[in-house]
This record gives structure tokens, sequence and C-alpha cells, in this order.
């Protein structure tokens, strides 16, 4: 992704900028209402304001799939188009995640009347099969940096799929708008990844 290795939300924002998560933080994990729609088979998202427009995103779905199997999909440009419907491309264009531990790829997204097409380029650094932690690293958007994390659940049959990013969006726009459509955009790619593991065959 983006990650998914981005797959996140800053692919449909224009001039998107995410503040640096520190490294000491401490990780984020679902409460009470995150809980009850994970309880539905659904995808939790919510974005909160911060200072400047500026949004922080939490996320995250329950999949009946192993980590493994999960991070494969995640990371493979082939279905980029099946998890972020918006996208239009995606390449590798250095390193190599299962030599190096890390790679640069490209992602351009298509555009609507409100926000631009987006190529976007970010370096991603991988923990397999448990975190993948990305950045720019070019492109249009101004910084960005976030992470996913993969938690095994059920003895390694089920993943936890956990996303978080601060991002601050630099388009015309109101900020409540901007965080709203964060949320929504970054439950769909999350849905999208869900029903694709759901489709591969067993």
């Amino acid at each position: 992704m983006q990650p998914l290795a981005t797959f996140a939300v800053a692919l449909v924002l224009a001039g998107a900028t995410a503040l640096p998560i520190s490294p000491g933080a401490v990780s984020w994990a679902p409460g009470v209402a995150a809980q009850r729609m994970l309880a539905k088979g659904q995808a939790f998202s919510e974005v909160t304001a911060g200072t400047d427009g500026a949004g922080l995103i939490h996320a995250v779905i329950d999949i009946d799939a192993p980590p493994r199997t999960v991070w494969m999909v995640m990371n493979d440009c082939r279905l980029i188009k099946k998890l972020i419907t918006s996208a239009e491309t995606c390449r590798v264009l250095q390193g190599d995640a299962a030599q190096n531990g890390w790679d640069i790829k490209e992602t351009v997204t298509k555009g609507n009347l409100f926000i631009p097409s987006i190529r976007n380029v970010y370096r991603s650094d991988y923990q397999p099969y448990t975190l993948i932690r990305f950045r720019k690293a070019g492109g249009d958007l101004k910084v960005e940096q976030g992470e996913w994390r993969l938690e095994s659940l059920n003895n390694g049959a089920g993943t936890r799929v956990i996303y978080e990013n601060l991002v601050a969006a630099d388009i015309n726009l109101p900020a409540p708008l901007v965080r709203e459509g964060m949320r929504r955009d970054t439950a769909k790619v999350l849905a999208n990844l869900k029903s694709v593991m759901a489709s591969l065959p067993r």
C-alpha cells in the first residue's frame, strides 16, 4: 500500500504534510468504539483535529488471513488498483523489500474537481511481517511519515492491521471536510484490503 505501503490517505491529499511520529511514542491501540466495529467485521477509522488544521489518523481492521499473506498483498504493486480505487500506477524505483528490507515506490492517483492527480514517491522500511514505516522520498507531497502494524490473531490464522499517521493537508477546503475525507478514505482502503484477502484461494 503506498505502504499499503503508503496505502494511505495521503494519496488523495494534494500537498499533504505528515508530521513525524516520535520513535518512542506509545503506539495506538483500538478503544471501545474501534472494538465495536471490529466485532462487526468492519474497519474503524478516526481523524482527530490537531493544530493548524492537522489530522491525527488512527485506523484498524481484522482480517481472516495470516500476517504473511496480508503483508504480501499490501506490498504488491500489481494489486494497487484493487486497494486504492483512484490509483493509476505503482512501481518500485529503488531497493528491494525482500533483499534489502527497504524500497522506494512511486504511485500516481487520479484527481477530481477538487483534488489534482498526485505523484507520490515514498520510502518504506520493512520488518516482516509486522511493521512498515514509510516517509516521503519525492513527488508532489510536501512531507509524509507514518506506519502500518500487523498483529497476529488466533494463533497466526488472522491479522489485525493498524494504521497511524499525523497529516496536515494544504488544500483549499475547510479542515473538517478534509479530515472527514481522510476518515472515509482510510476506512475504504482497509475494507478493500479485507475484500481482496477474502477473494484469494485458500
